[in-house]
C-alpha cells in the first residue's frame, strides 16, 4: 500500500495536471471566439458565390460547361481530402473526421476504385500514413502558418486542380468538421468535383430580368471555379478550426473536473490513512505506558 508520502506526491501532481488542463480550457476559449467568427462570416460567402455558380450554370451544359462543373464523365478515380488538425488533446475531433473518411475510402476500394490521398493536419498524416501510405500522395501542416487564412487553403486549391486537370482524379471529396456549437462538430463530406450546387443554394433571383453575360458564361464559370473551390476549402479550414477550439475546451474542462474529482478521492483516502497512522501510533503510547 502507497505510503503517506507517495500519495501526497501523487496529490501533488494531479493538481498540477490539473492548472496545465484549466490553462488550456481557457487559452482555447479565448481562441474559440475569433475562430467561430469567422467560421461563421465565411459561410454567406460560399453560400452566395454557390448561388453564382447555380445562376451561371443554368445557361451552360453539355460539351460547353467547364470541366470543374461538368467533371470528366467518369467515377473511377477519387481524390480524398482530410481536414484535421494539427495537435491533439481535443477529444474526438479529428477521429471523427478520419473514421468518416476511412469508410468512404474502404467502401471506394471494394468497389473497385483508384483512391488518392490528401491529409491535411499532422493528426490526419499520421493515422492515414499508417493505414493507406502508398495512397498518401501529400500533406499539409496548417501550423505552417501563423493563421488559417487563404494561404492555407490556396495552396490545397491547387494541387486539386493540378491533380484533376492532369487526369490523376475524376472526383474529389473533402472530408472536414463542420462547427455547430462547442460540444456539437459533425463530419462532413463535401464534393469538390465535379462541383456541385448545395441544395439551399437557389439561382440568385433575376425578378424576370434576362441578362447577356459579357464575356460569357463559360468563361465566368472558368474564372469563378477555381476560386470557389480555394473558398469551399477555407471556409471548411475555418469550420474546422472552430471545431477544435470548442471540442479542445470542452475536453479539457471535463479532464479539469475530472482531476478535481480525483483529487478529493486521494485526499480523503490520504485522510483515512493518515487518521488511521495516528491512531496506531496513539494505543502503541498507550499500551507501552500501561505496561510501565
Amino acid at each position: 500500500m502507497a505510503s503517506l508520502k507517495e500519495m501526497r506526491n501523487r496529490i501533488g501532481s494531479v493538481k498540477a495536471t490539473q492548472k496545465i488542463t484549466k490553462a488550456m480550457q481557457m487559452v482555447a476559449a479565448a481562441k474559440l471566439k475569433r475562430a467561430q467568427d469567422q467560421a461563421e462570416s465565411a459561410r454567406p460567402y460560399a453560400k452566395k458565390m454557390a448561388s453564382v455558380i447555380a445562376n451561371l450554370a443554368a445557361g451552360v451544359s453539355g460539351a460547353d460547361a467547364p470541366r470543374l462543373l461538368a467533371g470528366t464523365g467518369q467515377d473511377q478515380r477519387h481524390l480524398i481530402v482530410v481536414a484535421t488538425a494539427d495537435k491533439g488533446l481535443a477529444g474526438g475531433f479529428s477521429t471523427n473526421v478520419i473514421r468518416a473518411a476511412r469508410e468512404r475510402i474502404n467502401s471506394l476500394i471494394a468497389n473497385g476504385k483508384d483512391v488518392k490521398i490528401i491529409a491535411v493536419g499532422r493528426k490526419s498524416r499520421d493515422q492515414l500514413s499508417r493505414l493507406y501510405g502508398d495512397k498518401l500522395v501529400r500533406t499539409f501542416e496548417l501550423s505552417e502558418h501563423k493563421t488559417v487564412g487563404l494561404p492555407s487553403a490556396q495552396p490545397i486549391a491547387e494541387m486539386i486542380a493540378t491533380a484533376f486537370e492532369d487526369g490523376q482524379a475524376d472526383v474529389v471529396t473533402l472530408f472536414y468538421s463542420q462547427f455547430k456549437s462547442v460540444i456539437s462538430q459533425v463530419p462532413t463530406a463535401k464534393q469538390l468535383i465535379p462541383a456541385v450546387v448545395e441544395g439551399d443554394a437557389a439561382p440568385v433571383d433575376l425578378n424576370g430580368a434576362v441578362y447577356e453575360y459579357e464575356p460569357s458564361e463559360e468563361e465566368i464559370l472558368e474564372t469563378l471555379l477555381p476560386r470557389n473551390l480555394t473558398t469551399q476549402i477555407l471556409a471548411a479550414l475555418y469550420e474546422n478550426q472552430a471545431g477544435f477550439f470548442g471540442s479542445q475546451m470542452a475536453a479539457m474542462d471535463n479532464a479539469t473536473r475530472n482531476a478535481g474529482d480525483l483529487i478529493n478521492a486521494l485526499t480523503l483516502q490520504y485522510n483515512r490513512k493518515r487518521q488511521a497512522q495516528i491512531t496506531t501510533e496513539l494505543i502503541e503510547i498507550i499500551a507501552g505506558a500501561e505496561a510501565l
